[in-house]
C-alpha cells in the first residue's frame, strides 16, 4: 500500500456559513385563517403516498391538517376507429381525475411559505397541485366603530 500525500488539496470553509441565516424584521408576519390545497392526479397510489408525505410534514412542522377526498371526476368521450367511414365502429376513451384536499388552519405566512415550497418541490410527475389562501386581516378603521356611534342620534319626541 502507497501513501499519497497532496498537498495542493485545500477545502475553505466560509466563516458565514457558520453563522446563522435568520433575520428579524419589524413588520408583522402574514396570518392565514385557511390554507387549502387541492392535489389532483390520476394515480391512486400516487396521490396516496404523497397525501401521507404531506401529512407527515405537517406534523413535523406542527400545523393542524385535515384531508378529505373529493369525488372523482370521469370524462368519456367516444371516437371513430376510422376517421372518415365505418360509423358502427367506435372506440371510447376515460379519463379519471382523482383529487385529495388538504386544509392547513392557523398559519403564519411563513410557516405556510416553508411548507408550501417544500411539498411543490416533492410533487410527484402527473399530479398538479391548486393552493387557495384565506388571509386575516385587520378591519378598517370606519368599519371598527359601532354604526350607533357614528349617526346621530334623534331626540324623541314620542307620541303618547
Amino acid at each position: 500500500m502507497k501513501w499519497v500525500q497532496f498537498s495542493n488539496l485545500h477545502v475553505d470553509v466560509p466563516k458565514d456559513l457558520t453563522k446563522p441565516t435568520i433575520t428579524i424584521s419589524d413588520e408583522p408576519d402574514t396570518l392565514y385563517k385557511r390554507l387549502s390545497v387541492l392535489v389532483k392526479g390520476h394515480d391512486k397510489a400516487v396521490l396516496d403516498s404523497y397525501e401521507y408525505f404531506a401529512v407527515l410534514a405537517a406534523k413535523e412542522l406542527g400545523i393542524s391538517i385535515k384531508v378529505h377526498e373529493p369525488p372523482r371526476k370521469i370524462e368519456r368521450f367516444t371516437l371513430l376507429k376510422s376517421v372518415h367511414i365505418f360509423k358502427k365502429h367506435r372506440v371510447q376513451y376515460e379519463m379519471r381525475t382523482l383529487y385529495r384536499c388538504l386544509e392547513l388552519e392557523h398559519l403564519t405566512g411563513s410557516t405556510a411559505d416553508v411548507y408550501l415550497e417544500y411539498i411543490q418541490r416533492n410533487l410527484p410527475e402527473g399530479v398538479a397541485m391548486e393552493v387557495t389562501k384565506t388571509r386575516l386581516e385587520q378591519l378598517p378603521e370606519h368599519i371598527k366603530k359601532p354604526v350607533w356611534e357614528t349617526t346621530p342620534e334623534e331626540k324623541g319626541d314620542s307620541k303618547s
